[in-house]
């Protein structure tokens, strides 16, 4: 990881995309990372976490930290970013979900220094058990610069471009990444690591520029506005959108960006094409003027995009004003009379990541040519092979073993309701241990517990990890008590964010660590009790059982190191 900070100018490296960005980062001149971990955007924290008092040896001002959310993370990028300094903010998508209440008024008020928000998506959910999202349509809501690379040399070019396009427009800048893109390996070439700065910014007070009240609101957003037609007229001339110009009897072209632009060229490579291909690399504000340019001379484009229609629903709307006589193809809808109607047969699907050999299938179908391999062939031999399902379960040893075996020793399943959020404990609902009735998001458990003991006079358990308790569930906690409710919550403690990859929270920090259960207790929870349920599983089962006989809120924090955790460090 080490390599990572090579002072050697042109030397090739191979980095995963995530990666990249931390390279790109360094060679922007960093002074400011915060994150909270989310994969696939994990990588960014872990590396700049390992990094960092070699960093400082580079630039003494420089700062990292593992924030206790995503808002907060962002907020503290943004202190950084308005005080003349360089910061980077890292997420995974639901990250953003946590951060937009903060990203949407940032926008109006702009930074000094320059500020990069990099969020990964993760399509088919490989590590997002709540929902598949497409981060794209934040751009437009907040109306955030974004960029979408495509190979980890573009991770580290675009990270280094967005941090100069910031610096100039004053203007926070997104890059959107998804998993496959993020973890990715490829050759990054390396360039110059500046040196630290002679001087220290300081923040210059100015409550016009940075104070968002009403009426001055609304000139801010009238201001972003401005930047980002400014923006918009700066991009028609870079290189980050580039058209591959080929030959088409049938005037049919592809308009695509981040990973799929790769699997669009693998596809054009086996079927022996060489098709117009219009690759984005700025996904908003987009490029009018260069995408109206390739439009012009096609009479059918496919747009090739993973999730949702985002660009394909911005070029329809794009070609209908200009009056075009184009078909968008994609995912099945098409812009008639401002409304949006879904067509009966879509090319590419809407849910789940793409794969090389959709997209080959797709141009096959639209030029009516066969492609490379069987399809139906190659389903019916993979239908053939026998492989057992192995849905996920917690390791061997893991504490949480000690909880779910005394909460089946003393309390009947049928009449309890069991609550979980996200975290290892979300495999509760594996089928030999199904103790999860639902799953929503961090910090839900608690918040949906009270609801439900409130309407329905049901008994609820209610398990919230040590870094969600951190991240979301003290305002769920304190509604219970100021609401009157009376859930069991159990506060799952093994010392780490686990799932993600051992990563420190406020409760073992390098800092001054925060004990959970002092928090807990000045929320004003009156039944607290902290238990070792590996070395006390007697005590852990008494107290399960007295405290769902209590008509109030009551809580148990079960504090066991991680297994692997415990391992790692004996090693």
């Amino acid at each position: 990881m080490r390599e990572i900070l090579s002072k050697e100018i042109g030397k090739k490296i191979v980095l995963l995309g995530n990666e990249a960005v931390c390279r790109g980062a360094i060679e922007a001149g960093i002074d400011f990372v915060s994150t909270y971990p989310g994969t696939p955007a994990s990588e960014i924290g872990n590396i700049f976490w390992q990094i960092k008092e070699d960093l400082k040896k580079i630039n003494p001002n420089f700062h990292f930290e593992f924030s206790s959310n995503e808002k907060v993370a962002m907020e503290a990028a943004a202190g950084a970013a308005i005080s003349g300094f360089k910061s980077l903010v890292a997420m995974k998508h639901f990250g953003l979900n946590v951060a937009s209440d903060f990203l949407c008024t940032l926008m109006y008020s702009g930074i000094e220094g320059s500020m990069v928000i990099f969020v990964a998506d993760d399509p088919s959910c490989w590590s997002s058990a709540q929902s598949e999202q497409n981060t794209r349509f934040y751009s437009l809501m907040a109306h955030i610069p974004t960029l979408e690379p495509s190979t980890p040399q573009e991770f580290k070019d675009f990270t280094k471009f967005a941090f100069e396009l910031s610096e100039k427009f004053k203007i926070p800048v997104m890059i959107r990444s998804t998993t496959r893109a993020s973890h990715q390996s490829g050759t990054v070439i390396l360039e110059k690591i500046p040196n630290s700065k002679s001087q220290i910014p300081k923040l210059v007070k100015d409550s016009r520029r940075f104070s968002t009240m009403p009426p001055r609101v609304l000139e801010m957003k009238r201001e972003l506005f401005e930047k980002i037609e400014k923006i918009k007229k700066e991009i028609e001339k870079l290189k980050l959108n580039k058209i591959f110009y080929g030959d088409s009897k049938e005037k049919f072209g592809i308009l695509t960006s981040g990973v799929s632009f790769l699997y669009v060229m693998e596809a054009l490579k086996k079927l022996n094409l060489k098709l117009p291909v219009l690759k984005l690399g700025f996904v908003y504000p987009l490029p009018e003027r260069k995408i109206l340019r390739f439009l012009k001379n096609l009479k059918r484009v496919l747009v090739v995009e993973e999730l949702e229609p985002y660009l394909e629903r911005e070029i329809s709307i794009l070609a209908k004003k200009e009056n075009l006589k184009v078909e968008i193809l994609g995912k099945g809808e098409k812009i008639e009379g401002g409304r949006i109607w879904k067509e009966r047969k879509a090319i590419l699907p809407q849910i789940g990541e793409l794969k090389p050999e959709y997209v080959e299938i797709s141009i096959s179908k639209v030029l009516n040519k066969k492609p490379s391999f069987n399809y139906q062939l190659h389903l019916k031999k993979f239908e053939k092979i026998k492989i057992p399902p192995r849905p996920p379960i917690l390791c061997p040893g893991c504490p949480y073993w000690w909880v779910i075996n005394a909460i089946k020793k003393v309390v009947d399943p049928q009449k309890i309701i069991f609550g979980g959020e996200i975290g290892c404990y979300m495999l509760f609902s594996h089928k030999v241990i199904n103790l999860q009735d639902y799953l929503y998001c961090m910090g839900s458990s608690a918040s949906v517990a009270h609801g439900i003991s409130k309407m329905t006079k049901q008994k609820v358990i209610a398990f919230v990890g040590d870094s969600s308790f951190f991240h979301a569930a003290i305002p769920a906690l304190i509604n219970t008590i100021f609401n009157q409710s009376n859930p069991l919550i159990i506060v799952l403690d093994n010392r780490t964010t686990a799932m993600t990859g051992h990563q420190p929270h406020p409760g073992v920090g390098d800092g001054q660590a925060i004990k959970i259960e002092d928090i807990v207790r000045a929320c004003g929870v009156k039944n607290v009790k902290v238990i070792d349920q590996v070395e006390n599983q007697k005590e852990f089962e008494d107290t399960i059982k007295e405290f769902l006989e209590k008509d109030e809120v009551s809580v148990i924090v079960a504090r066991h190191i991680c297994a692997l955790l415990e391992k790692k460090k004996k090693t």
